[in-house]
């Protein structure tokens, strides 16, 4: 996902936070939700991400593993053929606070 006009999310590389999109159009229950948790599980650098899903379930299970795992669930969109949800990941600020 590209970053917004005015938005410079900087890049892994150079320590700055940066936006994903998980494409799961097409995808049954529970991969949406599967993918994204090892998009956020792999990439340390990830700030949010937008899951592009058609299967109906993916209403309930993203905000559902929101709450489980201590993210923030921002939005649901409704798109062409799909439904766009946007996570925010929230990550401890210290090594420490993560235990």
């Amino acid at each position: 996902m590209s970053p917004q006009a005015g938005d410079d999310p900087g890049t892994p590389e150079q320590g700055g936070e940066v936006d994903r999109v998980v494409d799961a159009r097409g995808e049954r229950c529970p991969l949406p939700v599967i993918r994204l948790a090892r998009l956020v599980r792999d990439e340390p650098h990830v700030r949010r991400v937008t899951v592009l899903a058609t299967d109906p379930a993916a209403a309930h299970d993203i905000p559902a593993w929101c709450r489980m795992r201590g993210q923030r669930f921002v939005e649901t969109r409704a798109e062409d053929d799909h439904t766009a949800y946007v996570v925010e990941v929230v990550r401890p600020s210290t090594p420490e606070a993560a235990r």
